[in-house]
């Protein structure tokens, strides 16, 4: 399939979605926890000073935020990015996608010294964000593949309340609320246990590489549901793994990115 064509499906994929948020709050703050928490000294106080000595997790959803306003409305297509056939990354959007934006980012960052400060600012919060995003099993498009469907989470007894909703928001925050009631510093605690060998190992490559094992590793998101499937505590129960490991890695390959540059 050629990149014109893949790049029409998704379109249309894209137009059928809307504008899709992130992880939720509590996914988005345990991956700055965790990155917060594997920075080295000199990187995080650097950064919290071009942050209003602000910490990385106080800004985790920023780009959620601010994608409704006028001024960062040309950020809204960046949260996702699309995978082709061969689970390749394919940059397809005319107006970017999560790849596009973190690399942006990187240089932006690599001369830090050379920038103004409001611009080492932004662009830390869009890293923050996006290396996140990238790693959400929801935010990965596989060309070909249906991912606007409604299901239907929850019994309305153990696993409530029932509620019909995009499989899309099953993965951003539904099988996390429905599980865990940690604050993000305990969230972080129990899922930070990786050696500094196993970390390496996480964190080497590129975000192109790194989409590519999210991509690899997530696909069983088609295996576990189809649209107007029940959601029930069996689907969540093997999801919240999956869930959590991506969480982790988006931690470490986060910190690993600001440990570079700073």
């Amino acid at each position: 399939m050629n990149m014109k064509k893949i790049a029409l499906i998704v379109l249309a994929a894209l137009m059928a979605c809307g504008t899709a948020s992130g992880w939720g709050r509590e996914g988005h703050e345990v991956i700055a926890k965790i990155a917060e928490n594997n920075l080295q000294p000199s990187a995080r106080k650097t950064i919290e000073k071009y942050l209003g000595d602000h910490s990385i997790v106080y800004f985790a959803k920023w780009m959620d935020e601010y994608r409704h306003t006028k001024e960062y409305g040309f950020t809204t297509a960046w949260h996702v990015a699309v995978v082709d056939e061969n689970l390749e990354y394919a940059p397809v959007r005319a107006k970017g996608d999560a790849i596009y934006g973190i690399k942006q980012a990187v240089e932006v960052l690599k001369n830090y010294k050379e920038q103004t400060d409001s611009t080492v600012c932004v662009n830390l919060k869009y890293l923050i964000h996006l290396v996140g995003d990238m790693h959400c099993p929801a935010h990965i498009y596989y060309t070909g593949r249906n991912q606007n469907f409604k299901v239907d989470f929850g019994d309305g007894h153990y696993l409530k309340p029932k509620e019909t909703m995009s499989f899309h928001s099953v993965w951003d925050y539904a099988v996390i609320q429905s599980s865990r009631i940690w604050s993000v510093s305990e969230y972080a605690q129990e899922l930070d246990r990786k050696s500094k060998k196993e970390i390496k190992a996480i964190t080497a490559g590129t975000p192109e590489q790194w989409f590519h094992d999210n991509a690899e590793r997530c696909i069983v998101q088609f295996d576990m549901a189809g649209p107007g499937d029940a959601i029930l505590q069996d689907f969540v129960n093997e999801a919240l793994p999956l869930i959590e490991t991506q969480m982790l890695y988006a931690g470490y390959r986060l910190a690993a990115l600001l440990n570079e540059l700073f």
